[in-house]
């Protein structure tokens, strides 16, 4: 991250605006909201400048530049036109540890102006980094049509309310829920429907009459293979909403990225002989969290009833009476041959499909294995990439052909994902010097045929 998303107040500070042409007078326009006073230093002022300093006293006009005017500013704009006279400017700023910005050179500034959604109080910016101004735009245009223009009064609104619901909730999480419940519900939609006087008389009565225990919940939910697009809605509602979140070493960082910002991080994490914390010990961290008053976020990857030890888990918070709710996920299998452009199922090839774990207890070959070798079949071991090589000649032993095609999916719907494909005889000699990171999933059957022609990523 390039540039840090920072909201500065300047009421009452002053601003030092050097230039004096339309580029001057669209951030002249833009400060004046934020009740700043603007010193505009060039020798010309730009029509629509002259307007705005005629109507607003809190701009005043020097004609030259000089370096001893950075002395009493608190912030500085270079927008003279002239590259080397802002670059010159921003120098001298940066000396005095002024933040300053160059207007279109986001090189040569500490700080820069995001495209800006204003709902006040409710401010939101979107910025490329100075990158890419077209897509700034296209992305505020996007929350713009998102955002209804009634939202700051709705903000206003309850932060007129909230020191009552302050008194009567003191528990932060009881408070939270309060809130999370009406500025989604019917105080809202009157709020947006101009009927403020109505929404005012329900979240009054509502501080009033509402009980909120302190009872807590755990959210299992699943968060797919990778990609943060292949989220439910649901999903990422629960995310926001959890105090602490306990995720999973197969839970991408773009996915966690997503769960509330000032929620606590717990990595429960588990691979082959090495876990972080004992699946015993998750479950009961879910209990004695969720008996704390917490909403707690359990994060898996893929789905948490399919290899997901969901089943354990919710296992034990129904024995300690402990509320919840389970989120399915895109699982891997579907998810990953979807990506690679390998259907699991196709009328030509393949009318069943069996999802198996691949992760073999020290190599023992306890599966199956008769049962898997049938036609029209496709198999897909989770898993299963330390195992491959007991998986493919366990297989040929009892009957597949050594010329079946199998594929693996390394780091499956991320922007890391490396497909190989070969067949049961020669796929481990084939991987033998890649680099083939976990999660990988193994999928075999004649479907593996068809990446070649539907591939897409």
């Amino acid at each position: 991250m390039e540039f840090l998303p920072l909201f500065f107040n300047l009421n009452g500070s002053r601003v030092l605006l050097v230039g004096g042409g339309e580029k001057a007078a669209r951030k002249t326009e833009l400060l004046l909201k934020t009740h700043a006073q603007i010193v505009l230093c060039a020798e010309i002022l730009a029509p629509a400048l002259q307007q705005l300093m005629a109507a607003n006293a809190q701009i005043s006009h020097v004609q030259t530049y000089s370096p001893d005017l950075l002395e009493a500013s608190d912030l500085v704009v270079a927008a003279t036109d002239d590259a080397e006279k802002d670059a010159a400017i921003a120098a001298q700023a940066r000396l005095r540890h002024l933040p300053v910005n160059v207007v279109n050179d986001a090189e040569a500034s500490s700080f820069i102006f995001p495209s800006i959604i204003d709902r006040s109080p409710v401010i939101a910016a979107v910025s490329s980094s100075g990158q890419m101004p077209v897509l700034t735009r296209l992305l505020r245009n996007l929350l713009e049509s998102t955002i209804p223009p009634a939202y700051g009064r709705l903000a206003e609104l309850a932060a007129e309310i909230n020191p009552l619901a302050k008194k009567r909730f003191p528990e932060v999480n009881q408070r939270r829920k309060f809130w999370e419940r009406h500025l989604e519900g019917r105080f809202a939609e009157l709020v947006f429907s101009g009927k403020e006087v109505e929404a005012r008389q329900l979240i009054e009565d509502s501080v009033k009459d509402e009980e909120y225990s302190n009872e807590g919940e755990v959210y299992l939910v699943g968060a797919g293979p990778g990609d943060p697009d292949l989220l439910t809605f649901k999903a990422l509602r629960l995310m926001r909403q959890a105090d602490i979140v306990l995720y999973d070493r197969l839970v991408s960082p773009a996915i966690l990225s997503l769960v509330r910002a000032d929620a606590e991080k717990v990595d429960v994490g588990k691979e082959r002989a090495n876990h972080t914390l004992p699946q015993q010990d998750i479950n009961e961290l879910l209990v004695t969290l969720a008996k704390q008053g917490r909403r707690v976020l359990r994060l898996k990857g893929g789905d948490p009833f399919i290899f997901g030890r969901g089943g354990e888990e919710i296992d034990r918070l129904a024995d300690a009476g402990v509320p919840f709710q389970v989120v399915p996920g895109i699982t891997a299998a579907s998810g990953c041959a979807a990506y690679a452009g390998i259907p699991l199922t196709h009328r030509d090839f393949s009318q069943s499909v069996r999802f198996i774990t691949g992760h073999l207890k020290d190599n023992t070959c306890d599966l199956a294995w008769q049962d898997f070798v049938q036609n029209r079949q496709t198999l897909v071991f989770y898993m299963g990439l330390v195992g491959l090589p007991v998986i493919a000649s366990q297989l040929v032993q009892h009957g597949m052909s050594p010329e079946m095609p199998v594929a693996l999916v390394s780091r499956g719907t991320t922007p890391g994902q490396k497909v190989i494909t070969g067949t049961l005889e020669n796929i481990v000699d084939t991987i033998k010097g890649q680099d083939i990171k976990a999660p990988t999933l193994v999928i075999i059957g004649e479907v593996v045929k068809l990446r070649e022609k539907l591939q897409w990523r």
